[in-house]
């Protein structure tokens, strides 16, 4: 390209750039959700967006591994873009051998995958992880669920549901039709995640196509997982109906102690049980849930998770089970949905109030007010430019402020300031030493 051409101003599909109006209400959910993750006893972490591919290779089964954003990098390195922030945090918990456990950490971090964009799908994507490592109890889940319900109360989330399911579970029915084979069982437990994309018709093709599983043996595994569940009286009924299967029958029992603990904490009306719940990831091992907004499920699941014990046995010379269950919530796809339904307020204005200059000499006093109002709280945009002051009301209502600032002469010498609505188009004085009686009516807090 010669020097000097004009550059297309372009971005790849699937990626987005944040600007001011999405980017500061997504940073107040952010800080809304680290709030609660304090309040649980979860420290932050932070690792490298990128990892040696050989961390991240068959972690997430073949169709993951397809979705990794995987290159060789300029020593001649096979690296890849994290694809979650789970397999990295296996990575550190078997590196780092000093860590205290049980170890409680969350992650707020971007995450890469080469799949195809949809209505709140990207390809690029912030992650927030909570994940409590080396606690082997139901406790540890019921804790784990509880955050991630925590998290949506705070957000003040209207109507959800989290959607639980074991693993086992899922296995206990499918020894019951007689799906054999692990690379089959897999098959069938992908197809089945893919229910709310494809439907039962699709996913009856796609088991079909990738066991050869008769259809009276598919009808029975709709049959099983097509139950609803909406007591512990039903959730009995699931076990006994598992003939023969131990493990389907231990998955039945630790689901209904989970479901106890989370009534019994005040979350049960926000859980409940989905046997098609599968998770397509196949470190999953026993429990595992989805989110869902009430009313609006076109948006997908906006939070997951579930029990991965074994993990971090790949980075070890010795297995030991290393007991793991973590959460994530999906907040692009959540602050988008709630962006859309106008549940979440766009803030174009970047702080509280705008400082108009009547004249160039006069910043050193503004600077010095400005400065003094932020010393109380107060988010303060001073005016560079001196001007009209009709021309700088227009300039803050553009930038979204409703109220603006300025203090003239007389003001000044009487420590006063005064304070203009923009949308009303009234205004006051008021004195500087009553700043911390107006603030919280000026900033609206």
């Amino acid at each position: 390209m010669a020097q000097g051409a004009r550059v297309e101003p372009k971005i790849l599909k699937g990626f987005r750039d944040y600007l001011p109006d999405v980017e500061a209400p997504r940073l107040h959910m952010l800080d809304a959700v680290k709030g609660v993750f304090a309040r649980f006893g979860y420290g932050p972490l932070q690792t490298p967006a990128i990892e040696y591919s050989e961390i991240l290779l068959g972690k997430y089964g073949d169709e993951g591994d397809k979705l990794l954003y995987r290159f060789m990098d300029n020593g001649e390195r096979d690296v890849a873009l994290r694809y979650d922030l789970t397999v990295p945090l296996a990575r550190v918990v078997a590196q780092h051998q000093n860590l205290v456990m049980p170890w409680r950490r969350y992650q707020i971090a971007p995450v890469w995958r080469a799949e195809k964009p949809g209505k709140g799908r990207f390809r690029e994507f912030m992650q927030c992880d909570a994940d409590l490592i080396g606690e082997p109890s139901i406790r540890g889940d019921a804790e784990i669920m509880m955050v991630g319900l925590s998290v949506l109360a705070a957000l003040e989330v209207p109507a959800y549901v989290m959607r639980v399911n074991d693993r086992r579970i899922l296995d206990g029915v499918l020894d019951t039709v007689g799906v054999e084979g692990r690379d089959k069982r897999l098959a069938v437990l992908r197809a089945v995640d893919k229910l709310p994309k494809i439907g039962p018709d699709g996913v009856r093709a796609e088991i079909a196509q990738a066991t050869g599983l008769a259809d009276p043996a598919i009808d029975a595994l709709f049959s099983l997982l097509g139950r609803e569940v909406r007591s512990d009286a039903e959730l009995a009924e699931i076990g006994l109906a598992l003939v023969g299967s131990e493990v389907g029958k231990a998955g039945v029992e630790s689901l209904r102690e989970l479901l106890r603990i989370l009534d019994a904490a005040g979350f049960g009306k926000s859980v409940g049980v989905d046997l098609t719940i599968a998770r397509g990831l196949d470190y999953y091992t026993s429990t595992i849930y989805e989110t869902f907004l009430v009313g609006h499920e076109s948006y997908g699941s906006v939070m997951s998770g579930g029990r991965y014990d074994g993990l971090m046995d790949m980075f070890q010379a010795k297995p030991t089970g290393s007991p793991a269950v973590g959460i994530s919530l999906g907040v692009d796809r959540l602050l988008s949905a709630l962006l859309d339904l106008g549940l979440v307020a766009v803030a174009t204005a970047p702080a509280d109030a705008f400082f108009c200059l009547f004249d160039a000499g006069d910043y050193p006093h503004v600077a010095a007010v400005a400065n003094q109002l932020r010393a109380e709280g107060v988010r303060i945009e001073c005016a560079l430019s001196a001007g009209k002051l009709g021309k700088q009301f227009q300039l803050a209502t553009r930038k979204g402020y409703r109220w603006a600032l300025l203090q003239g002469v007389d003001e000044r010498s009487r420590g006063e300031v005064v304070v203009k609505d923009l949308v009303a188009g009234t205004q006051e004085v008021l004195s500087l030493a009553a700043i911390g009686e107006w603030k919280g009516r000026l900033t609206g807090r």
